[in-house]
């Protein structure tokens, strides 16, 4: 029992960074597995995929340096806090991280922002129409968000915001798939 356990976690565990992989290519967050049928990928789509994943699946003479050094990254720019209670966050972040948010930036929707390690902005805001629901929201990273919001919506992603210039800060555009909501950020050059 225990061995036939060990094996469903795993095949779960390589489905889950077989689809992580595919999602990656365009910045987007991990989906969850109800998505329609006509959108999963085909099995030898998915076996490709996995050889990317998982060293032991492709090619057996390659190091794992060598594939450590091929694997692509992702970095969050800009993480934010949607609520109603938006003082009370940042206070809350504040006091249990020691830090401080600044005044609130009109370019960013009224959102404070604190820096985190990285560089990159945490942000926290209100709601700023009544559709707005409470969510926090990753802003990934992207080189040419022209091509990463294409690349979302052949996913299958449901553009949102599409890419929209803040002064100041960069590009963000805005996407939801698979119930979650992820937004992709450009800096300026």
């Amino acid at each position: 029992m225990l061995e036939s356990n060990h094996k469903l976690s795993r095949r779960n565990a390589v489905a889950a960074a077989a689809s992580s992989a595919a999602l990656l290519a365009i910045g987007c967050s991990q989906e969850d597995s109800t998505q329609p049928e006509d959108q999963k990928a085909d099995s030898s789509e998915a076996e490709e995929i996995a050889q990317v994943t998982e060293p032991s699946a492709g090619k057996s003479d390659t190091s794992d340096n060598e594939v450590a050094s091929e694997r692509k990254t992702m970095q969050v720019q800009y993480l934010e806090i949607v609520t109603k209670e938006a003082e009370a966050a940042c206070e809350l972040y504040g006091e249990i991280h020691g830090v401080s948010f600044g005044e609130p930036d009109p370019n960013l929707g009224g959102a404070r922002t604190a820096e985190m390690a990285d560089g990159s902005k945490f942000a926290v805001r209100a709601p700023m129409h009544d559709g707005e629901k409470p969510v926090t929201r990753a802003y990934v990273l992207v080189d040419d968000i022209e091509k990463a919001v294409e690349n979302a919506k052949k996913a299958g992603a449901q553009i949102a915001v599409p890419p929209m210039p803040i002064p100041g800060h960069g590009t963000c555009a805005i996407y939801f798939h698979g119930g979650i909501e992820a937004g992709l950020w450009q800096r300026e050059s």
